[in-house]
C-alpha cells in the first residue's frame, strides 16, 4: 500500500503557538481569568473550548466558554491569519513539494476545526498540497486517541505500518503510536525534544528541512519494531 505523510499545522507547519497563545491570553483575561503564560502556552494544539474552560474555570459546556471561543475566532483572522506565509517556518513549501515529488500522499491530522484549519492552510499558501485535511469536528474522539490518523490514512489508501505522523507535542505522538504510524517529533513547536523523545518519537527534527530528509530516507521502508514487525492498528490508545 501507499507510504504516506500526515501532519500536525500549529506549531509543525506553521509558526503559530505563539501567536495563538497571546490570542487566548488576551480573550480569558479580558473575561476575568489570569492564567500563568505557561499554562496558555500548555493549550495550543488542543481543542479550542476545552481549553478555554479549563483556563476560566468552567465546563465546557458553559456560556462564557462559547462567548470566549466566539471572541476568539472573531480575532483569529486579524491577529493570526493575517500573517499569511510568514506563519510557515524555512522550507515548509519546498519540502512538502519533495516529499509529493516522491510520490507520498501527504495529508493533516488536526485539533482544529475545520473552518479553522482550512483557513490557515488558505492563508498561508500551502492547502492545495495536502490530499486529506482531518478535523477534531470530523471525528467522534480527538487526539491522543488515533481516530483523526486513522481517517486520513484511509482517505489516502494508505498502510499504517509504511505511514509517518509529523508533529510537535507529546499528544501527536500518542495519537500516532496508537494509529501505528511512525514519527517524526519536531522540536520548534510546543514540546521540547526531551518530552518528544520520552514520548517515544521514533525521531526528533529540530527544523524542517531535516523533517524532509529523515522521511526521504525512511518513509519509503515498511517501518519495524524490535520484534521485527510493526503492530497494526489498534483502534485506543496504547
Amino acid at each position: 500500500m501507499t507510504s504516506a505523510i500526515v501532519f500536525d499545522i500549529d506549531g509543525t507547519l506553521a509558526n503559530t503557538p505563539a501567536a495563538i497563545a497571546e490570542l487566548i491570553g488576551d480573550v480569558v483575561r479580558a473575561m476575568g481569568a489570569s492564567p500563568r503564560r505557561s499554562e496558555v502556552l500548555a493549550t495550543v494544539g488542543k481543542p479550542l473550548e476545552a481549553s478555554l474552560a479549563h483556563l476560566l474555570g468552567v465546563s465546557a459546556d458553559d456560556a462564557a466558554t462559547a462567548e470566549a471561543a466566539s471572541r476568539y475566532r472573531a480575532r483569529f483572522a486579524a491577529d493570526v491569519l493575517s500573517r499569511g506565509p510568514a506563519l510557515l517556518p524555512p522550507g515548509v513549501p519546498e519540502g512538502l513539494d519533495r516529499l509529493r515529488a516522491a510520490g507520498h500522499p501527504l495529508g493533516i491530522a488536526t485539533s482544529k476545526i475545520s473552518s479553522s484549519a482550512l483557513a490557515l492552510l488558505e492563508a498561508t499558501g500551502i492547502l492545495g498540497r495536502f490530499d486529506t485535511v482531518v478535523c477534531h469536528d470530523m471525528v467522534q474522539h480527538g487526539k491522543p486517541h488515533p481516530d483523526m490518523a486513522l481517517r486520513a490514512l484511509a482517505d489516502l489508501g494508505a498502510s499504517p505500518a509504511r505511514s509517518w505522523y509529523v508533529g510537535d507535542t507529546v499528544t501527536d505522538v500518542a495519537m500516532a503510536r496508537a494509529a501505528a504510524l511512525r514519527t517524526v517529533g519536531v522540536s520548534y513547536g510546543v514540546d521540547s525534544a526531551e518530552a518528544l523523545t520520552a514520548a517515544r518519537a521514533d525521531h526528533v527534527a529540530d527544523d524542517f528541512d531535516s523533517v524532509v530528509r529523515v522521511l526521504l530516507h525512511e518513509a519509503a521502508a515498511t517501518p519495524r519494531d524490535q520484534s521485527g514487525t510493526r503492530p497494526e492498528p489498534t483502534g485506543a490508545l496504547t
